[in-house]
This record gives structure tokens, sequence and C-alpha cells, in this order.
């Protein structure tokens, strides 16, 4: 349980690799630019988003550098467009502390989403729509009063935004924004949204993917040990599993985001429907 040292300089890496696509998308046709957007802007955005939600649990300076933390998750928030990483924090938290509670956990998708979405069509739009349901579904479900970093993260964010449009033009605005509409929406990457905590197996709402694909996404995929310990970060998760296989070799885990992804689609046991939900008792302030 200590910082990743190294994760400031991986987040400053990544944001730099946006910006000087921005510079190459401006002389790209529109059709390459959203192919780009979609095959390589989208794997590095949802790959910032990740660093973000690892940020929200102060692993890039400890908990004693709280404001470095955020203000690191602004910075690594402007290649995404749009202003969300003092958000996400904000509910984050509820979603450890009151996991799969009704009206808390704003992970967990609505009564509404369950029943508009339940063929395999639907569910396919249900996931190319995922960026939108995590943004709105907390102002439905959970809504909170709006926070200080919260208007700072807005302002920093249109106001980088602005600057990249005087800079270079429409172009590299629209292929940041359609890299993280596209790259959090129906791609590979995105099916740790679908893998982490929809229940595969009856009795099992927590499961973890020890592929390849943890090597761009901050070892996400190691969810129970993730939320087993939260202020480990991802770096050193795998250290976790090494150091205690008895406690998780013999779980259920997920072996391909893709097949994630497919069956849920297609299984007619899973869809948004397919979460644990309990009640949960507001723990005191200060806890």
């Amino acid at each position: 349980m200590r910082p990743d040292p190294r994760l400031k300089w991986t987040v400053l890496a990544l944001v730099l690799a946006q910006l000087l696509s921005c510079r190459l998308a401006r002389e790209l046709p529109w059709r390459w630019l959203l192919f780009w957007a979609y095959a390589f802007g989208g794997c590095v955005n949802h790959s910032l988003t990740l660093a973000i939600h690892d940020i929200s649990h102060n692993a890039a300076f400890g908990s004693g550098r709280a404001a470095h933390n955020r203000w690191l998750a602004v910075f690594a928030n402007l290649p995404v467009g749009l202003p969300f990483a003092a958000s996400f924090k904000k509910y984050h938290v509820d979603h450890h502390r009151y996991l799969g509670g009704d009206g808390l956990d704003v992970d967990v998708p609505t009564r509404l989403e369950g029943r508009l979405f339940c063929t395999p069509a639907r569910k396919l739009l249900w996931l190319a729509l995922q960026p939108f349901f995590y943004s709105l579904r907390p102002l439905c479900v959970h809504p909170k009063a709006l926070t200080r970093m919260e208007v700072l993260n807005a302002l920093v964010q249109l106001a980088a935004d602005a600057a990249l449009f005087a800079l270079w033009g429409l172009k590299p605005v629209v292929y940041l924004l359609a890299s993280s509409l596209l790259g959090l929406g129906l791609h590979p990457i995105s099916g740790h949204f679908v893998a982490e905590h929809y229940m595969f197996l009856k009795g099992h709402e927590t499961y973890s993917y020890y592929g390849p694909l943890n090597w761009i996404t901050f070892n996400v995929g190691y969810h129970v040990e993730h939320h087993d310990f939260p202020s480990i970060p991802g770096c050193n998760l795998p250290q976790v599993r090494k150091i205690a296989p008895e406690y998780y070799d013999h779980l259920p885990q997920h072996h391909s985001w893709v097949k994630v992804l497919w069956d849920f689609v297609f299984e007619d046991s899973l869809g948004p429907y397919a979460r644990v939900k309990r009640v949960c008792k507001l723990a005191e302030d200060g806890l």
C-alpha cells in the first residue's frame, strides 16, 4: 500500500501521445480520423480514465498529498475532452463503500435500463452508449451537490478544449471526443465494465481478469484484489495474487473481455439486470 512513483510519468506520456495525435489529426480525412480515434485514441483515452480511477484512490502521491492527486487527475482528464475526473472520485468512493447499494452505487444500472435493454440488439446499443449512461446515471440515481473541484475541473477542461480549437481547428477536438465515446463504448477494453461485477455465475458478483489487456489498463482486471485492497495501486495488484494465491486462484475469472461482451449480448441470463443489488445503511459522516 504505497504510491506508484511511475503513475504520473505514465499519465504524462499518454497525454503527450494524444497531443501529438491531435497535431496529426488535422491532416486526416474524416473517415480515417474516426478510424484512428477508435483504434488508437480509444485505447489511450480509456487508459487515461483508468489512470484517473487509480488516482482517485490516491495512488499517484499517497493520501497525504490529496491535492496533488486531484490535480493530476484533472491533467489526465484533458485528452478525454469532457470533464469527469472530479465527479468520478466523488461517486467512486460509494462504489467501494456500498457495492451494489440501491440508490448509492451508481455503477448499478437503473430499472429502466434493465427493462429497455433486454434483447441482443438493445444490449449492443446499451454497450455502445456506455459513456452516456455512466455520465447521466449518477444525476438520476444519487445526485450530489456540485463541488468546487468539479467546477475547476470543468473550467480547466473547457479552457483546454478552446485552446486546442483555436490553435489547430475542429478536427483535433472531434478526434479527442470520438476517442472517448468510441473507446468507452463498444470497444474490447470496455469489456471490463461488464466483466467486473455482472453476475455471470450465481453467487459471484466480482470477477478478475488476468489477461494481456491489463498491461494498458493499469491492472484494472485484478478486480477482486482491488476491492479487497483499494489502497494498493494497480501496478502492485499482481503481487497480491502472487502472495496469496489460495484466496484468488480458485475464484471464477474471465479470460477474455471480448468474450465477456459477446456473452453479455447473446446470453439471455445476462443484461443490465444481472447485478447484485442490496440495501445499504449509510455510513456516518467522517467514516
